[in-house]
């Protein structure tokens, strides 16, 4: 763990006022902790041999702050899992506007993570200081699966529309598919990269040629919603599960189901197959387990248990093939070694199959948990995903956040007594946490990611134009560009002779001139005499015969232009011309290219009013 300056942090002993180039004061940040692996991965390629010599010369760890330096990534100890164990909080992420964390996948090189939302929007987060970089809105729905390929090259992700879109690693959007009619839950590649498959809730499963982005063929066979799907690493085998309580194992070629495993009672939530080795697969379901399966016998050899509630995820580590990670729908993290069984105290050790006389008849070797985060997430967690590199676990979860996991560095003892291992109240009553500094620190990164979603990448899709046009012309979408006035930027409104007066830029040309403006008139309105103007009456009988859509109240009326002395008082039919609005305020460009717009909430007084008349709401509170 380092720690990266932030603002004028590295200045702060030069001034000693805080003062600013121009005498104002500056605003100091603190510092921002990040995660450098570079030190311990340099460490073990000096350090480093063949397999046969042992793999590794250097120094071993030890559970001592001075042993910090020999720490080496997972790709160093192999068949060290245990030191891989991410028992320490590092970092709690989230976005200005909150949604639900669907999805989270690190980018193939590791250096970014992307999580996509309940609102249809990718973000990406730093792989190091996991500050905010960038959002975007890459769908319309919800956003239910995301999958790399193989070759790193290209990104797909499935929506709860049923459409499935393809990205490129700069996030460009090459191509959309109508996959499903009903949600998307789940996307695999194939091992080459040629082929994708989908699990959606109309119970099927859709190979797709990823070329042509055309349907192949369609596995058919679950009775129920397919809630997850996943290809094998080398081998031509599919794997779904779904709300039927049913495993099955498919032939992609012949979309023929080779075979149906039976071993949970409720919904399954997640498929995978082990990708270091690929002998194994692990599935999880509703009913409080999950179990793995040996793809050589065909059955279950381990039966993990632990969960109060629920599993709703799980993920296999990429370098230790025996390390096993479940998030619970209550946001309990719990991390699984495979061979070692861990039974907790009044718990008989049970047999593995293969230690057995007869590993066909010998029931599940039992797994409990070697480590247990309790309260990692305050709700259900919906994705878990690992690093490249294995050093850093990201989770999403419905509460909103996205949180990053690594292992505890040696010596450091104090980490199984954080809030997030015994609870907030435990915690407060030893000391370990702070309710009112979380809270105080829990807003000053909310500010940091306010600042830094500032700072970031333009989203260029999610710019709204301002609807800043001239109102009213029929035929012109609202806040649409003038024909022949080009799309540049927004248009002020003209300043009408006698009615205020702007300063600043002059406005753009019009496409035709006011009256009074180098004397032109103004265009004329169909079936009306320029030369004599009706009164308003007139004027809004013939627009409801023309079908043109008549102003709101406030609004000009097309075609009709005031006198150059000013606004005339309204006659009496009631139909008065309204005051031109004011002039717009110049907008800095910057802050109007980097702050996302959003619609404004509709206004309740009409209403509030309609309920008074009711004779409810009266009373003041």
């Amino acid at each position: 763990m380092a720690y990266e300056p932030r603002g004028e942090h590295g200045d702060r002993g030069d001034r000693g006022d805080r003062g600013g180039p121009d005498g104002g004061h500056v605003k100091v940040r603190g510092r921002r902790p990040v995660t450098d692996y570079s030190a311990t991965v340099t460490h073990w390629l000096r350090n480093r041999t063949a397999n046969y010599k042992g793999g590794y010369t250097g120094e071993a760890e030890r559970p001592s702050a001075s042993y910090i330096v020999d720490m080496v990534p997972p790709a160093g100890r192999p068949t060290s899992a245990a030191d891989t164990i991410p028992s320490k909080h590092l970092h709690s992420s989230l976005n200005k506007i909150k949604h639900p964390i669907n999805v989270v996948r690190w980018t193939p090189e590791g250096r970014r993570l992307l999580t996509a939302s309940t609102s249809g929007e990718f973000t990406l987060w730093n792989g190091t200081g996991f500050n905010f970089e960038t959002i975007m809105q890459a769908h319309d729905s919800a956003i239910r699966a995301l999958e790399y390929s193989h070759s790193d090259d290209w990104l797909i992700s499935g929506d709860h529309d049923g459409l499935i879109k393809y990205w490129q690693p700069n996030f460009n959007n090459v191509q959309s598919i109508a996959a499903h009619s009903d949600p998307i839950r789940d996307l695999a590649f194939s091992p080459n990269d040629s082929k994708f498959v989908s699990a959606s809730d109309d119970s099927t499963l859709k190979v797709f040629d990823f070329a042509m982005g055309q349907m192949e063929s369609k596995l058919e066979g679950h009775g129920w919603d397919a809630k997850t799907v996943d290809w094998h690493p080398t081998k031509g085998l599919l794997v779904s599960g779904s709300k039927d309580h049913l495993v099955k194992l498919w032939d992609p070629r012949t979309s023929r189901c080779l075979t149906t495993l039976h071993g949970h009672k409720s919904t399954i939530t997640k498929v995978m197959f082990e990708k270091v080795r690929g002998m194994c697969l692990a599935t999880s379901a509703r009913d409080q387990t999950a179990r793995v399966f040996d793809l050589r016998m065909m059955r279950d050899i381990c039966l993990l248990k632990g969960h109060e509630k629920d599993i709703s995820t799980l993920t296999f580590h990429p370098i230790h093939p025996n390390l096993l990670t479940t998030g619970g729908l209550d946001g309990s993290l719990f991390h699984y070694l495979l061979d070692t069984p861990n039974p907790p105290p009044g718990q008989a050790l049970t047999v593995a199959p293969y230690d057995s006389m007869d590993p066909t008849t010998t029931p599940a070797q039992s797994v409990w948990p070697t480590h247990k985060i309790p309260y990692a997430h305050d709700y259900a967690i919906w994705s878990l995903d690992w690093h490249p590199l294995g050093h850093i676990l990201a989770t999403g979860s419905n509460d909103r956040i996205t949180r990053f996991w690594t292992r505890a560095r040696p010596g450091d003892a104090d980490v199984f007594q954080d809030r997030y291992h015994i609870g907030e109240a435990a915690a407060e009553a030893q000391g370990t946490w702070d309710r009112r500094g979380n809270r105080r620190q829990r807003q000053e990164e909310e500010q940091q990611e306010m600042e830094d979603e500032m700072d970031a990448l333009v989203d260029q899709d999610a710019q709204g134009q301002i609807n800043a046009g001239l109102p009213g012309i029929p035929g012109l979408p609202l806040g649409g560009g003038v024909p022949g006035l080009g799309a540049g930027g927004p248009i002020p409104p003209p300043i009408l002779p006698g009615v205020g007066a702007g300063s600043g830029a002059p406005p753009p040309p019009l496409p035709f001139p006011l009256p009074g403006l180098n004397g032109a008139p103004p265009p004329p309105f169909p079936g009306l005499d320029p030369n004599n103007p009706p009164d308003p009456a007139q004027l809004l009988e013939l627009m409801k015969k023309a079908g043109v859509p008549l102003p709101p109240p406030g609004a000009l009326p097309p075609g009709l232009i005031p006198p150059p002395g000013g606004v005339p008082p309204p006659p009496p039919g009631g139909f008065g011309l309204p005051v031109p609005p004011p002039p717009i305020p110049p907008v800095d460009a910057d802050k109007a290219e980097s702050a996302r717009r959003r619609a404004p909430l509709p206004s309740q007084e009409e209403s509030l009013r309609q309920e008074q008349r009711q004779g409810k709401y009266t009373r003041a509170r």
